[in-house]
């Protein structure tokens, strides 16, 4: 059963203090990742524009989201071991390795400089990695913060100063992880706290996460993540089309269920969770519209999560936060973290 009173007592919000701590710190560590790779930064404006762009590692499809609509060259987000069998000399890789090296992502910066491609790879400088990245055509951004998406934003800075995606503002970025810290703190009450609002909008339900654009249904896969693993619980990130089936198959609400016997049943009523990023193109405002009509249709409850302001990369930071925190205060909430 899920106790929405321990979202204000801090001693049970205590015992969830590591993850609230790393989600509250994620503007400071952004910072320095920035600060880290401003030398590095300084020298890539001087490379050639590569043939194609080849992405790997933690946090690739989110490259691959702010790049695809801009690139000027084609771009592949590569999950496989090694690279695919066309790259050469003329090409970028790009690898996010901020966390511990898996071998596959190892063999994959070694195949790189085999071939002779320009590498862009965010690591920390002492590691495996970094060691099997070595040569005259790598550029290394030094992580200090094992934060994935931190050296995500980074590249994505480096890239933008090759001309091949979009600008991006890393200190803007991490203002805005800010203000999320800030509005979803644990010493603001449900009422003005989006995150903990969210938690106990989801307490009883089974989460359905849909985000309308490229960025935020990359944001909703995370957010349904995190739910997952918070509740221990089924939690479906997809599109409307995929979601509307679930919502219309939700059995009739009965307003004579015993909460403390319903509330327990593995047949949870659906809950819509909404990441809105006030994307304006019409497919999207109507697939809004057409879930919104659906859960209401269906009696389900919809959660909305909305930021429209600022930068691509702004408002994706901003709608994953706050689910984030949301998760956290959903295992709070659950008595997860007091079984710690």
């Amino acid at each position: 059963m899920f106790d929405d009173s321990w979202l204000e007592d801090q001693q049970a919000l205590g015992r969830a203090d590591v993850g609230l701590r790393r989600l509250a710190e994620a503007g400071a560590r952004l910072r320095r990742e920035i600060g880290e790779a401003e030398e590095p930064l300084l020298q890539i404006g001087q490379l050639d524009r590569p043939r194609a762009v080849i992405a790997a590692g933690s946090e690739a499809r989110f490259i691959r989201a702010m790049l695809e609509p801009v690139c000027p060259v084609p771009f592949v987000a590569w999950p496989a071991y090694g690279l695919p069998g066309w790259v050469g000399a003329l090409d970028l890789v790009v690898v996010m390795a901020s966390e511990a090296s898996s071998p596959a992502l190892v063999a994959t910066v070694h195949e790189a400089v085999r071939r002779g491609a320009q590498l862009l790879i965010a690591c920390p400088p002492a590691s495996t990695i970094a060691d099997h990245a070595g040569s005259s055509s790598t550029i290394l951004l030094p992580t200090a913060t094992a934060d994935p998406l931190a050296a995500a934003i980074v590249s994505l800075a480096a890239l933008h100063r090759m001309q091949l995606g979009p600008e991006v503002d890393p200190w803007q970025v991490a203002d805005a992880m800010d203000q999320v810290a800030t509005d979803c703190s644990p010493y603001t009450d449900v009422a003005e706290n989006p995150a903990k609002d969210l938690a106990t909008g989801l307490a009883e339900a089974q989460p359905l996460v849909w985000g309308g654009s490229v960025l935020a249904s990359r944001a909703s896969r995370r957010v349904a993540e995190a739910l997952r693993a918070a509740s221990g619980r089924a939690a479906l990130a997809a599109d409307a089309d995929e979601l509307i089936p679930v919502l219309e198959s939700a059995a009739p609400r009965d307003p004579f269920a015993d909460p403390f016997v319903d509330a327990v049943s593995a047949d949870r009523r659906p809950a819509l969770v909404i990441l809105d990023d006030g994307n304006p193109e019409s497919p999207i405002r109507t697939a809004d519209a057409r879930l919104k009509a659906t859960a209401e249709r269906n009696d389900a409850r919809v959660c909305v999560i909305q930021h429209a302001t600022g930068s691509d990369v702004e408002r994706y930071a901003t709608l994953l936060q706050t689910g984030m925190y949301a998760a956290v205060y959903l295992a709070v909430g659950l008595g997860r973290y007091l079984e710690s």
